[in-house]
């Protein structure tokens, strides 16, 4: 499909004619391939590597893109599919990430979300907010598979998520948008745009940067980013911005940029900007800008505590769902429905205050039930790296017994032990099945089973 006209004119009167043709002729090329390993797992994958990342510690290019469907590997979180570009934003973290609380807004599928949750440790808590209800859940998806037990996801708009007024570190707006940068991989994005759709996309962009602003505690910082090349929405978007809060905003402290890396860096105002084209880096269309709010803005109010949906567990549950995990005594339990939850200590009354005033839809690790003092586990605990082994029984899959078991077909009875126990393919965690004497029972979700063949 042909660029938009209208798209080819606005890039022509941005860049002048030259720089113009050669971002056009990129995005008719092809498109790199890169992940971002799981810091615990993702030594153990095996891809096709090419080159690090070089602004992302994690991130990976790969010489080709691999059937991903059909890699154990991706399956049990060892990596995330992330786009080179948008792991960047990794660098306009502060510099002292561990225990932060950040929100990640318009979070879904979850690839900055995750990369956050790997960054802030136990002692921190990400906050993952995304409005649209199917997309929740993929996004719900990604956390329990990246299983770091330190995120909370919340199913609203924005302004649901700024009740916690003043209340996290850093808030990171990746603001839907027009998606010009996704020309070269998604022909759906040529064939969507519009310059009506970018100005509606301007629209929405102001909006939510004000409830971002309204959650972010004096002092902290804020991240927009966007994968579209227009002015209007990047730009543009922290020009408006910064004439509602003229005396509010700071620089963050400089986030250097190796000029071999070909990242366009500048300024609006307060904001340090970068611009990511795929003629000039090896990655998508993106645009990201970090700045800070200052010190002396006074910090709003939280809303009063309302009625706890977290229930407390008994201590026969308790001492059950202590077993499961390697540092239960760094760990607190409860309840949300009929499902037992583990959360880390030092975020748990957190995610409870959270609960009590937005849409919560998954947080920490969903540990299972208990029946009869034993418990009957969640496919989210088979990814939580805080998982205790020894409580369980280990069967390790070779890589077609694996695909077998994702495919939610029978699986034999030979590496497992009766009752149940924990699968895994090169170590690597994929899920739960039960041995009943002679056969097994396969308890990898329906949801999540492997459709593709070959």
């Amino acid at each position: 499909m042909q660029l938009p006209p209208r798209f080819v004119e606005s890039m022509q009167a941005q860049l002048g004619a030259e720089e113009a043709e050669r971002l056009f002729a990129a995005l008719e090329g092809e498109q790199p391939t890169s992940v971002r390993l799981h810091p615990l797992r993702g030594e153990q994958a095996e891809l096709p590597w090419q080159a690090q990342i070089p602004w992302s510690t994690r991130g990976r290019y790969l010489t080709e893109r691999p059937s991903f469907t059909l890699d154990p590997a991706f399956h049990a979180g060892a990596y995330y599919v992330q786009e080179a570009s948008s792991q960047f934003v990794e660098r306009l973290l502060p510099t002292a990430c561990e225990g932060l609380r950040i929100l990640d807004l318009c979070a879904a599928p979850g690839g900055k979300t995750t990369l956050y949750a790997s960054k802030v440790g136990p002692a921190g808590l990400v906050v993952a907010n995304e409005i649209d209800r199917k997309r929740v859940q993929v996004l719900a998806d990604n956390v329990r598979k990246w299983g770091t037990g330190n995120v909370a996801v919340t199913c609203g708009d924005a302004a649901m998520a700024a009740r916690m007024e003043s209340w996290y570190d850093v808030v990171a707006v990746d603001a839907p948008c027009s998606g010009e940068g996704m020309f070269r991989k998604d022909d759906e994005a040529r064939g969507e745009w519009s310059v009506q759709n970018v100005r509606l996309c301007a629209e929405r962009q102001d909006e939510i940067l004000q409830h971002a602003w309204r959650a972010l505690r004096a002092g902290g910082t804020l991240i927009y980013s966007t994968c579209t090349f227009n002015r209007e929405e990047d730009e543009g978007t922290l020009e408006r911005f910064l004439e509602q809060f003229p005396e509010e905003v700071e620089a963050a402290d400089e986030v250097a940029v190796d000029p071999a890396w070909g990242i366009v860096t500048g300024r609006v105002g307060a904001f340090q900007t970068f611009r990511f084209m795929p003629h000039r880096t090896v990655g998508e269309g993106f645009f990201a800008a970090v700045a800070r709010k200052r010190e002396t803005v006074a910090n709003g109010r939280l809303p009063k505590a309302k009625r706890s949906v977290l229930g407390a567990v008994d201590k026969a549950h308790l001492a059950e769902l202590k077993r499961w995990v390697v540092a239960p005594d760094k760990m607190r339990f409860g309840m949300a429905g009929d499902t037992c939850y583990g959360w880390y200590e030092a975020s748990a009354e957190e995610v409870k205050r959270l609960s009590e005033q937005c849409a919560v839809i998954y947080s920490g690790v969903a540990m299972g039930q208990v029946f009869k003092g034993k418990l009957k586990p969640e496919q989210a605990l088979a990814h939580f790296v805080g998982l205790n082994r020894e409580a369980v029984a280990v069967a390790e899959l070779a890589k077609e017994e694996a695909l077998a078991y994702l495919r939610k077909q029978e699986v034999g009875c030979e590496r497992f032990t009766e009752g149940m126990n924990l699968v895994v393919c090169a170590g690597l965690p994929l899920g739960f099945a039960k041995r009943i004497g002679g056969r097994v029972n396969n308890l990898y979700p329906n949801v999540l089973r492997i459709l593709k063949n070959d």
